[in-house]
């Protein structure tokens, strides 16, 4: 709790709540990148940050190029869920859970 991630792409921040097509999920850090296009090559590196501790580490730098030769093809959709097996919550707070449909 109280971390915050950030995406870094060819070394400019990736401001993700602009683009429909690309979400940083605030509870794993993860980059979900809809419908890839050419534009989207390049480096990605995560940033994640404690405002509490004013600190912030950076992470390895992950290359993304595209296929060309068709292997990946098309796969079924699923929807990815990853919750805990109970959540809990106190009266009057907000929860937040995360759904991923996936597939072509």
């Amino acid at each position: 709790p109280g971390l915050s991630y950030t995406w870094i792409f060819n070394n400019n921040t990736l401001h993700v709540q602009d683009d429909s097509r690309r979400f940083v999920s605030q509870e794993t850090g993860n980059l979900y990148i809809a419908k890839v296009e050419p534009s989207d090559v390049g480096s990605y590196t995560c940033l994640v940050t404690n405002p509490e501790a004013e600190q912030s580490v950076q992470g390895p730098p992950t290359p993304l190029t595209l296929r060309t030769d068709g292997v990946m093809g098309e796969y079924e959709p699923k929807i990815e869920v990853r919750f805990p097996e109970t959540t809990y919550a106190e009266k009057g707070s907000s929860v937040r859970l995360e759904c991923f449909a996936l597939g072509k």
